[in-house]
């Protein structure tokens, strides 16, 4: 039984986050609600001169093991969840002096923050710290979760931002209604979900089954702007390793377009530049630094580096970002692994630039997800790497040492444009790109288009087979030295007798690189 008399009703007050804490106390004792509470809670009420009672003077115990069992405690637990209307649960309450709890506030301890400031990432290298393990809140979901059942009796409460609701309800009828109980009890079950999946995220090194999205940034609109709505949104991993450094907000297509080419630069350990426009590489070129990658992905092709998103694999230095002012070149986002301070400076010009500093954000390990039917697909990332001794040399040329390493670059970047795709490729820079065609052979017509005099001596990459050889016909009409192609198709044979008879050389992979 209770030290002191339990009160008639009462509202329970435990919150990590203090905002707006003692508006709503003070809304609640206006309506004749006493309240009970714990901690910091308790302690910010009572300098605020706001009587309140502690957890452990209803419930006759006291908090221990350090503070990790405080509210676990049938009188608390009994308070939240007897029913009300059942008069069999109202004489069971009565008999235990179990008084109604009302409302139940609580905010769930700070483990996102804890685990940001200290920097940790999931791994299973590096289990969590004692310091983020006592920020796993136990008997915070559980009363949240116990009141967000009883919600036709009891209001729940997880974020302050709701307070306002619930004081301008109070303040009209002296109660709150059943539709607002309802609305907040389904977010509680959502927000412990999330909460839930952010720490299996960290307990499983990331590899935890399902999706563990729980970081949300809203989004100017989709991928129109009339498809806004409450879909809108991004909603990321808890602790991302990239964080944006300037620009405007997101739109839908911003991120999708920066993603494509991350995964594209990410290919490449020299130093490589990704021009990106709709998902597809316009140019792509390795040098042997990022400054002369930079310049000749961009001359690959000009006229559709508008509105381009430019991702590097080294740090964006200051003539980089004097390269793109000089230049007039018409930028959305540029995403690198850091900014030089200089190039800051000099971007700072170019407010509506979004910058993306990418620190060390892997895809190795990732999963891609895409929603069909109201459901979901998912598959892990594309990680086949091909070397050298993966290609099988199928025509009687072989191909020279320098169409070796520009077939290998031509494959990396095939894999990273929509099928059908075909890369025309020369001294480690795309020439020209088809993709995205209902048919192989008006990829290449494009990609030789986009090429021009740029053709002669360059190698060609496709992402699937060829089923007929009117494709590299139409490449050795153009001066294309070599080719690059999974093979596999019926014709398979034919088109290696005519890559022979129009003197090509060709290699296979044995791998197929389709991206819908």
């Amino acid at each position: 039984m209770p030290s002191t008399p339990t009160p008639k009703k009462c509202a329970l007050l435990s919150v990590s986050d203090k905002t707006g804490l003692i508006e709503i106390a003070q809304a609640l004792q206006a309506v004749g609600i006493e309240l009970i509470s714990t901690g910091g809670t308790y302690k910010a009420l009572k300098e605020a001169k706001i009587p309140v009672l502690k957890v452990e003077d209803v419930t006759a115990t006291k908090e221990s093991f350090g503070g990790r069992v405080k509210t676990l405690h049938p009188t608390i637990a009994g308070g939240i969840l007897f029913r009300r209307s059942e008069k069999e649960d109202c004489i069971q309450a009565e008999e235990l002096g179990i008084a109604p709890i009302d409302f139940v506030i609580v905010n769930l301890y700070p483990f996102k923050n804890t685990v940001e400031k200290m920097g940790l990432t999931p791994s299973l290298e590096k289990p969590l710290p004692a310091e983020a393990i006592e920020q796993i809140d136990i008997g915070g979901p559980t009363l949240l979760r116990a009141a967000a059942k009883n919600f036709t009796d009891v209001t729940v409460l997880c974020d302050p931002h709701d307070y306002e609701k619930v004081i301008a309800e109070l303040r009209a009828d002296r109660k709150t209604s059943l539709e607002l109980r309802r609305t907040l009890a389904a977010k509680v079950f959502t927000h412990t979900a999330a909460y839930d999946a952010l720490i299996a995220e960290h307990m499983t090194g990331g590899l935890t089954d399902g999706i563990v999205l729980t970081d949300t940034k809203p989004l100017r609109y989709g991928e129109n702007p009339h498809q806004w709505g409450k879909f809108a949104a991004f909603y990321g991993r808890s602790t991302p390793t990239w964080k944006k450094l300037q620009g405007k907000d997101w739109s839908y297509l911003n991120l999708l377009d920066s993603d494509a080419a991350w995964r594209m630069v990410s290919e490449f350990s020299e130093p490589a530049t990704v021009m990106v426009k709709h998902a597809n590489p316009s140019g792509i070129a390795v040098r042997s630094t990022i400054e002369e990658a930079f310049q000749t992905a961009y001359d690959t092709d000009r006229l559709s580096a508008f509105g381009v998103i430019i991702a590097l694999n080294r740090a964006c230095s200051e003539e980089i970002a004097k390269k793109i002012l000089d230049q007039k070149i018409f930028v959305e986002v540029v995403l690198a692994p850091s900014f030089d301070a200089g190039a800051l400076e000099i971007l700072k010009g170019k407010p509506n630039i979004r910058l993306l500093d990418m620190g060390d954000t892997k895809f190795s390990e990732h999963a891609l997800y895409r929603s069909v039917f109201g459901g979901m697909l998912i598959q892990n990332d594309d990680m086949k790497h091909i070397t050298e001794k993966d290609l099988i040399v199928v025509t009687k040329k072989k191909p020279t040492k320098e169409e070796i390493r520009d077939l290998l670059f031509a494959w990396k970047v095939v894999k990273h444009a929509k099928s059908n795709a075909i890369v025309l490729a020369k001294d480690s820079s795309t020439v020209g790109i088809g993709c995205g065609q209902t048919s192989r052979v008006d990829s290449t017509w494009i990609a030789l288009k986009r090429a021009g005099e740029n053709a002669k001596g360059s190698v060609l990459a496709s992402d699937a087979f060829f089923p007929f050889p009117d494709s590299i016909e139409e490449a050795a009409k153009h001066g294309i030295g070599a080719v690059i192609q999974p093979g596999g198709s019926i014709k398979d044979a034919d088109v290696f007798a005519r890559a022979d008879e129009l003197g090509l050389a060709m290699v296979t992979t044995r791998t197929r690189a389709f991206r819908h």
